[in-house]
């Protein structure tokens, strides 16, 4: 049976961006060098090739899959609302990470989306508050017995919840995400750092900081996709072993995104290698309750420790389920025998894989479309026996 076609809003945000100046016709350009004639052509250089976007790629394979993508852009105006209420899109495939520039409204996008009877990939609103509040989260990790760092908030001197935690601490934003006011200098070993960090996020991010105890092993990933059974893909490592003798071994924002930087060119993602294959079940295991407890749909990316087992970080947003090339190439290889050809762009590829016939796309709607594959539940009575925490051999 052939997939249906389907008109899909590839939905994206910008805010205070400035268009891209036309490129100048080398014409222009020889006359404005006072060269012409013979001998005044300009050799054209040869242009660096430039990285597509995530957009890009996605409606490239929505293209290639027979549907009918278009883009679809909120500004952080009403119009812009307004415009995306009466697009006539099937579906609307969302890649909004903020509106107008505060990534703290994302959750609202998705409520309008619901409101207006829209169907649109990706979790709700629940699911978007709870990826970005990680007090709340931690809260309902120890609810449903999902092991996660003792911890503490804080917000200009109240304190909102403590654990009896012990140093070394790691001290973040209780409501950022993308490693946001994560670097180096958030691990701290004494009461005099820990007081200087917490007062830099107040001031710095206005947000309560969220203090946990610091877990010194193995940055492990795992991408989850899907609904009422979701799959972990393979696991991933971010090796931060190459880091300078004496650095934390934190994924803050240099390591992860500013590729000038040296701690960016020292670390490297692959799958990961050497884990006993007891650990590998349990970090799955404990990524797909972690999935299900935040009531994440689509997909998601958890971030645990190798070392505890424990969750570290949580993430929703279709950039943060891989944050790379080099992780979806090795994700890719080890979970479908997949080499990916140089001129093969990564989204598509993995788009076209979960959409085969064999397979339903991951798609979300408030209302019955035909497209949900429907919410992720944990069972009654917290999770299943077997799959509960508690019940295993934790190193404390």
């Amino acid at each position: 049976m052939g997939t249906t076609k389907l008109k899909i809003a590839v939905l994206y945000d910008i805010w205070d961006e400035e268009p891209e100046p036309e490129p100048e016709p080398e014409e222009a350009k020889a006359v404005k060098n006072g060269k012409n004639g013979k001998h005044g052509k300009v050799k054209p250089r040869k242009k660096k090739k430039k990285l597509k976007e995530d957009r890009e790629e996605i409606f490239e394979a929505l293209e290639k899959l027979g549907h009918e993508p278009f883009y679809q852009v909120l500004d952080g105006t009403k119009q812009s609302l307004f415009s995306l209420s009466r697009c006539g899109a099937n579906l609307v495939f969302n890649l909004t990470e903020s509106y107008a520039g505060d990534d703290t409204m994302d959750m609202n996008i998705a409520a309008y989306m619901d409101l207006i009877g829209m169907p649109y990939t990706g979790t709700g609103p629940r699911g978007l508050f709870l990826g970005q509040e990680k007090s709340v989260a931690k809260k309902l990790f120890q609810f449903h017995d999902i092991r996660t760092p003792f911890f503490a908030t804080s917000y200009k001197g109240m304190l909102d919840h403590s654990h009896d935690i012990e140093f070394p601490l790691i001290v973040k934003p209780s409501s950022e995400d993308g490693s946001i006011g994560i670097d180096g200098d958030s691990v701290v070993g004494s009461v005099k750092e820990l007081m200087e960090r917490i007062h830099y996020i107040h001031e710095e991010f206005d947000s309560p900081a969220l203090i946990e105890e610091y877990i010194d092993g193995r940055e492990i990933y795992a991408a989850v996709l899907g609904n009422s059974n979701p799959e972990v893909l393979p696991l991933i490592e971010l090796d931060l072993s190459k880091l300078p003798k004496g650095t934390p071994r934190v994924a803050g924002q240099d390591v992860k995104f500013d590729r000038e930087t040296e701690a960016y060119k020292l670390t490297k993602s692959a799958v990961a290698e050497d884990l006993e294959e007891v650990t590998v079940e349990k970090l799955t295991e404990t990524a797909r309750l972690a999935f299900g407890a935040l009531k994440f749909r689509d997909y998601g990316r958890i971030t645990l420790s190798e070392r505890k087992f424990m969750v570290t970080r949580n993430g929703i947003r279709e950039e943060a389920v891989v944050e790379s090339e080099a992780e979806w190439k090795a994700i890719l290889r080890e979970q479908f025998g997949v080499r990916l050809p140089k001129q093969k762009p990564i989204s598509s590829q993995l788009i076209e894989l979960r959409t085969a016939p064999a397979t339903r796309p991951y798609l979300r709607s408030p209302r019955s479309t035909g497209y949900s594959c429907g919410p992720t539940s944990l069972p009654p009575s917290r999770t299943p026996a077997s799959w509960r925490a508690r019940d295993w051999d934790w190193p404390r």
